[in-house]
């Protein structure tokens, strides 16, 4: 969770975003949507509900937030 491996750590995304206003909404619509370029060339591909629920999605970024 503190290494990067494959784009960034958790500690960098908390950091990234830290204190920004509804910060769980926002992050959600990026890993729905996908995309590159926020934390390097490395893209992230979409994640439709059918890969990931919107309950487990928002659990795993209110997890990696804490972090």
């Amino acid at each position: 969770k503190d290494k990067k491996i494959v784009g960034p750590s958790f500690k960098d995304i908390a950091a990234k975003y830290k204190g920004q206003p509804d910060l769980v909404a926002k992050l959600s619509e990026k890993v729905r949507k996908g995309g590159s370029g926020v934390f390097g060339p490395v893209p992230m591909a979409p994640n439709p509900p059918e890969k990931i629920s919107d309950a487990d999605l928002k659990s795993a970024i209110e997890l990696i937030l804490k972090s």
